[in-house]
């Protein structure tokens, strides 16, 4: 929802492909990294540059006036542990009047821009990424532009599996479980991943809603009074809310087909469609996240009536199932062997509960205050901070602490929540320490352990915001700094010059590892989508040739590379949160 004027989907595809691309034809020096996006007039701003000497002088002019504004030479240098590549970090925050500028050194010529709102374009276009992943409606061309096409996979036809039958639901009953986003690069449909993607970005939301109410992403539900964020969380919200069994309150852990689809369109897919097995894990995934929707019950109001009740009534069904059937893990070999047809798509398995079951506990005490909450809640609170993913969620329990407010004269709760706001200004801290050696001026990344499978999201991205909950916390500006330094690493200050988001900088993703870009025809992916980024763990290299070991630049624009070039939601959820926080933060309103 916006209040001011729709950008019509041409001038969304042109922000896309050119409103991030540098002014000049001049070419780029891929020696010096630099934010191919932009950089913020307020905050730090840096390039790297490979193999450069001390003693490179470096000079800043402005292009439109010619005038050179800038001179001086490298803050530090650095060397990489692993490969012993040398850079150079310079660091020119002196110039802060909004303007597109050339960077010069004996290295070569970049040109960079410094903009009020330099991030705005890109976490409006990750944001509105998630309508191109919608399944069972037609994605429409005056709001997709050259990326629409028709409908497919409605899913109101889906099959209960033989490891999902119970005697209300017996294998083969057909049911309708429409709407929802793909998951990634596939066309499937999985609990698990939904929950951890629409949380993220809801917990963002409340940290900043003017700015979303503002937004405006040119989707259908543009013109209504729901901000268009919580619009596109709403799709997926209602097809989570028919995979929870209506007779016991478990969840089906996905809707997937047997086989994954060849890289066709969704319209050309023929495979049967299943919902699994209930699982403790996306059980308890559903009852966190639809007591956090219940609990945000204004927002859902205008246009989503009585949503937030219906939520509140799930997440308790849930949650009391989970209790209930607390070793049902998602162990697909196993169901392989027992149940037909075969199911091998992606698992989202998880042997591992406790930091679900203390996420579903913090949600549901945060919105009932029962005491049997609290004490699961402190029971399976976590020992030490970790950044979340799908696999380990209980950090999405420690950021709702972080900003609530515990009961007066509440021992436990207090104790509680000072422990986890110490455990985490702790990590931060203790990443905080990285940065000055750092060769990409950053807290994550300096270690060749951190490059791996989807690092640019749970990795940096997700350090990055938890950086800005450590900013929120404590209005100390070392936090909210190193949100923008990990930010700048995916946008371009990286070992091989990659802005990794597919449409924007001056180099990016052309061939994500994704069904719906690899087979619509047109030549440039799908705008918006973060891919997964160097992985030295090579999780597919008996599909792909890797051309190097060195841990940073383990990454190839190849298709057929879901362990480097894949996009996903839960990627994707990390990214609209960081670049959504940084711009509603440091952006100027226009």
């Amino acid at each position: 929802m916006n209040n001011t004027l729709l950008f019509s989907c041409c001038c969304m595809t042109a922000m896309a492909f050119a409103g991030c691309k540098n002014a000049g034809t001049e070419q780029q020096s891929e020696l010096i990294r630099y934010n191919q996006i932009g950089y913020y007039p307020s905050q730090e701003k840096v390039i790297v540059v490979e193999g450069a000497s001390p003693d490179d002088e470096y000079t800043i002019t402005d292009i439109q006036t010619k005038e050179e504004i800038w001179r001086g030479k490298a803050s530090r240098t650095a060397t990489s542990p692993w490969s012993g590549k040398e850079r150079a970090v310079v660091d020119f925050t002196s110039v802060s009047k909004p303007g597109k500028y050339t960077i010069s050194s004996p290295s070569g010529k970049v040109e960079i821009e410094i903009k009020d709102n330099a991030l705005k374009q890109l976490a409006d276009a990750s944001a509105k990424a998630y309508y191109y992943q919608r399944t069972g409606v037609a994605i429409e061309e005056q709001y997709a532009g050259v990326w629409h096409r028709p409908a497919g996979h409605p899913d109101t036809k889906v099959y209960i599996h033989e490891s999902a039958a119970s005697k209300s639901r017996p294998a083969g009953t057909e049911i309708s479980s429409p709407y929802g986003w793909y998951d990634a690069g596939d066309y499937n449909k999985y609990i698990v991943n939904s929950a951890y993607s629409v949380s993220m970005m809801l917990q963002v939301y409340a940290q900043c809603p003017e700015y979303f109410a503002k937004q405006n992403l040119n989707i259908p539900e543009s013109k209504n009074a729901t901000p268009d964020l919580i619009d596109e969380l709403y799709f997926n919200l209602k097809w989570m809310m028919t995979m929870q069994d209506p007779e016991d309150g478990g969840v089906y852990h996905k809707l997937t087909t047997p086989n994954f689809e060849a890289f066709i369109m969704p319209s050309e897919c023929k495979q049967k469609r299943y919902v699994v097995a209930k699982s403790v894990t996306a059980t308890l995934d559903f009852a966190a996240l639809m007591a956090q929707v219940a609990r945000n019950s204004d927002i859902w109001e205008k246009d989503y009536k009585g949503f937030a009740e219906q939520a509140r009534k799930a997440a308790e069904k849930a949650y009391k199932w989970a209790l209930a059937n607390q070793s049902q893990t998602y162990r697909q070999d196993e169901l392989n062997k027992k149940f037909k047809p075969e199911v091998n798509t992606g698992t989202y398995g998880d042997e591992h509960i406790d930091d679900e079951r203390f996420w579903a506990a913090t949600e549901m005490f945060l919105l009932t205050c029962k005491d049997e909450y609290k004490k699961d809640m402190i029971k399976f609170a976590p020992k030490q901070f970790t950044l979340p993913t799908w696999g380990n969620v209980a950090s999405l329990g420690v950021y709702e602490l972080l900003t609530h407010t515990p009961s007066e004269g509440c021992k436990d709760e207090v104790q509680l929540f000072e422990n986890q706001k110490a455990q985490f200004i702790k990590y931060l801290d203790s990443q905080l320490e990285k940065v000055p050696t750092s060769c990409f001026n950053t807290s994550f990344g300096n270690s060749d352990k951190d490059f791996f499978w989807g690092c640019l999201s749970e990795g940096f991205a997700n350090e990055g915001i938890a950086m800005m909950f450590g900013y929120k916390c404590t209005g100390d500006a070392k936090y909210s700094t190193n949100a923008v330094r990990n930010a700048d690493y995916i946008f371009g200050i990286n070992p091989l010059s990659y802005c990794y988001v597919t449409g924007f900088g001056t180099k990016s993703p052309m061939h994500p590892h994704m069904r719906l870009s690899a087979a619509d025809g047109i030549d440039d992916p799908i705008p918006g989508f973060l891919v997964g980024g160097p992985n030295a763990g090579k999780n597919d290299k008996e599909y792909v040739k890797y051309t190097t070991d060195i841990a940073d630049e383990c990454y190839q624009d190849v298709e057929g590379s879901y362990a480097q070039n894949e996009i996903a939601i839960n990627w994707n959820s990390t990214l609209v949160a960081l670049t959504s926080w940084i711009d509603a933060t440091f952006g100027k309103e226009k």
